[in-house]
C-alpha cells in the first residue's frame, strides 16, 4: 500500500469518526430534550442512549488509536506489522 493510499485512509477514517460524532451527539441531545420532557420515558429510552454513548466512545477510541499510529510513524521509521494490522481491523470496523 502506498503512503498516499495509507494518508487517504486516515483521512477518511477520521472524517468518519467525528462524522459519526457530530451524528451521534445530535441525536442524544434530542434524546435528552425527549428524557426531559417525560421521565417515564427512561425505561423505553435508556437502551438507545446507551447505544448513543457507546457509539461516541467508539470513535474516541479510534481517533485515539489513530492519533497513536501517526504520532509513531513521525517518530520512527515506518508503521510495523501490528500498527498496520490494528489500522487495518479499525477502518474495517467501519464498513
Amino acid at each position: 500500500m502506498s503512503k498516499e493510499n495509507l494518508e487517504d485512509l486516515f483521512d477518511e477514517a477520521i472524517k468518519n469518526a467525528r462524522d459519526d460524532r457530530s451524528m451521534t451527539s445530535t441525536l442524544l441531545l434530542d434524546l435528552v430534550q425527549v428524557l426531559k420532557s417525560d421521565p417515564s420515558k427512561h425505561q423505553f429510552q435508556g437502551q438507545t442512549a446507551a447505544k448513543y454513548l457507546e457509539t461516541l466512545q467508539r470513535s474516541n477510541e479510534q481517533l485515539v488509536k489513530i492519533t497513536s499510529i501517526l504520532h509513531k510513524k513521525n517518530t520512527s521509521v515506518g508503521l510495523t506489522q501490528k500498527d498496520k494490522d490494528e489500522l487495518f481491523d479499525l477502518i474495517g470496523e467501519e464498513e
